[in-house]
């Protein structure tokens, strides 16, 4: 999660959690430096007194030492040798004891190398002192006095001086040990205001970082809302956080754009109510034109309506006398129909009247025929019979020409019977069609006598819809004028909703979107 995604709470309370947290922390820090510094300057500089205590004190048991060492080497008398003796002697457990407390507890390498000169020089002194002894117990006191003088006592400066060396050394030491605790707590103080001086400016810092957050967009909030009050909706809202400042910019982005959409269609609806009323106002005006032009023309169609009437009554009289003529062609119809059956009828017995001429010309065609025969046959016995039957030949003759010629008569009669019965045939069929057509016509006629009376009877229902045409024209004809007056009204209402519209229009242009 980014730190700008925190609630302004979580970043306030953290930022003084922290400063809290860093102040305890250097708080701490200094009182735990300050602790540690005074125990270990403390223990070191106890530990450095306790080693000059020890030094000291190992210094002048050292000094005695070599005073009773001297004395008992140029003493004459054995008794008082015998004493130092004793006393160095008794003494020397001690010594070697403090020595090695001193050789434990300085155990820096300068220390230890110094304790290693003085074990040295020691044992120089030791053997002057030895030498010393020796020859004072010989005797000879003035070996001794030279030993002593010229040996034993540089040996003794040297040691007492190592040893004094040590012990400025160990004062040295403490010495540093207290300036290293005068400069820790010098270097803590500066630790102790170097990290107040950071606190506060971390604090400083995020106190700046805090303001930012908070007063930066705070002060485009201010901006974008006196941009919105002045109209201005073109603002360019940018949220980088999540925080209330985030949370109140996401809120002004999202205003700013449901105002301006909202600011967008009232716009366009403002222009289309606009350009509706226009066309409403234009509209009422061809409408009140067009109420006057329908009045009028109501009016003439009342006065249509009655002439259509008056025609009415007359088709009305006129399908009755039709319906009169109907009937009576009807009858008439009916009449024309019964001759033409009767004219079947004749045309039918003069078809079977041709029929028997046929026959009775196939009877004749067939005598004829046999005549025909018989008078060759008489021709041919008349030729066998020579001139005897000239005169039968003759006769045969004629005969034979009169039975071809009755022969051919027949046939033309023939022919003409049956073209005159094919025409009778013809006749019968025409006839009898004509009989169905005369039907038909009967049946048509009763037909149309029917539909002239429903004509008749739908003339006078008509006659009165008209009537009552009329009087709804009549009602319609004040719907009209009562139209007109509200067209009138409507036209009024929309010059006052296009005035209402361009005052609409005028409020949203204050807003730039």
């Amino acid at each position: 999660m980014r730190l700008n995604d925190l609630p302004l709470t979580s970043k306030l309370n953290g930022a003084i959690v922290l400063l809290i947290v860093a102040m305890l922390v250097v708080g701490m820090f200094t009182l735990w430096r300050s602790d540690r510094i005074t125990s270990e300057s403390s223990a070191a500089i106890t530990a450095a007194q306790d080693i000059i205590r020890k030094s000291v004190q190992w210094q002048g048991m050292t000094q005695t030492a070599v005073a009773r060492s001297m004395a008992s080497a140029i003493s004459s008398d054995p008794a008082v040798g015998e004493l130092f003796k004793a006393n160095i002697a008794n003494d020397a457990p001690e010594v070697a004891k403090l020595r090695e407390q001193i050789s434990a507890e300085a155990k820096r390498p300068e220390d230890q190398a110094k304790l290693k000169e003085i074990v040295g020089l020691g044992q120089t002194l030791l053997a002057a002192s030895k030498k010393a002894r020796e020859a004072g117990a010989s005797g000879d006191w003035s070996a001794t006095s030279r030993i002593v003088q010229n040996e034993y006592v540089p040996s003794v400066k040297v040691y007492l001086e190592a040893i004094g060396q040590f012990v400025a050394m160990q004062e040295d030491h403490a010495q540093e040990a207290r300036q290293a605790a005068a400069d820790a707590r010098t270097a803590l103080r500066w630790q102790a205001g170097l990290g107040a001086v950071v606190i506060a400016a971390v604090g400083l810092f995020t106190a700046w970082l805090l303001s930012r957050a908070i007063v930066t967009p705070m002060a485009q909030a201010v901006t974008i809302a006196e941009a919105v009050a002045a109209g201005d909706l073109r603002s360019e809202i940018r949220v980088n956080s999540r925080d209330e400042t985030g949370q109140l910019l996401g809120a002004l982005q999202r205003m700013n754009e449901s105002l301006t959409r909202i600011v967008g269609q009232v716009r366009m609806s403002s222009d289309s109510i606009a350009t509706g009323t226009g066309e409403i106002a234009s509209g009422n005006a061809d409408l009140s034109q067009r109420t006057e032009e329908q009045a009028s023309n109501l009016e003439e169609t009342a006065a249509s309506m009655e002439e259509l009437t008056a025609t009415v009554k007359q088709n009305a009289d006129t399908a009755r006398t039709a319906t009169q003529l109907a009937q009576t062609a009807s009858t008439v119809a009916a009449e024309g129909g019964q001759a033409v059956q009767q004219v079947v009828a004749v045309m039918r017995q003069i078809d079977e009247s041709s029929r028997r001429i046929t026959d009775i010309i196939g009877t004749i065609d067939g005598i004829a025929f046999q005549t025909n025969i018989l008078a060759l046959n008489a021709a041919v016995e008349a030729a066998r019979a020579g001139e005897q039957g000239r005169g039968f030949a003759v006769v045969a003759s004629e005969v034979r020409a009169l039975a071809q010629r009755s022969a051919a008569a027949a046939k033309e009669i023939k022919t003409l019977i049956v073209d005159s019965g094919a025409k009778v045939e013809a006749g019968t069929r025409i006839a009898g069609s004509a009989g169905e057509t005369m039907n038909q016509i009967v049946d048509q006629v009763k037909q149309v006598s029917v539909l002239i009376a429903e004509i008749s009877n739908a003339s006078a229902e008509q006659s009165q819809g008209i009537g009552q045409v009329g009087d709804a024209i009549t009602q319609l004809d004040q719907v009209t004028q009562q139209n007109a007056a509200l067209v009138e009204e409507a036209a009024a209402a929309a010059e006052s909703l296009k005035h209402q519209a361009a005052q609409l229009n005028q409020a949203v242009a204050v807003f730039r979107l």
